[in-house]
């Protein structure tokens, strides 16, 4: 009587855990892409807090005050 393997575990395709040797995929991510978006972030709300401090501080005050009644 021959077996046959269910249609849920039969492999239809390449096994995305593993490179085309049939090896494990080393996959480490894109960390510098991350950290750079990070640090120019960071730099970026650095400098728009030292040019507009005194208006940004404002405007919360004037949102909280409209808020609060």
């Amino acid at each position: 009587m021959p077996t046959t393997t269910p249609a849920h575990l039969r492999r239809t395709g390449p096994d995305p855990a593993h490179d085309s040797r049939g090896g494990p995929r080393r996959e480490r991510g894109d960390v510098p892409g991350w950290v750079l978006i990070t640090l120019m972030t960071a730099a970026l709300v650095s400098a728009l807090w030292l040019v507009a401090e005194d208006q940004l501080v404002s405007m919360f005050q004037n949102a909280l005050a409209s808020v609060g009644g």
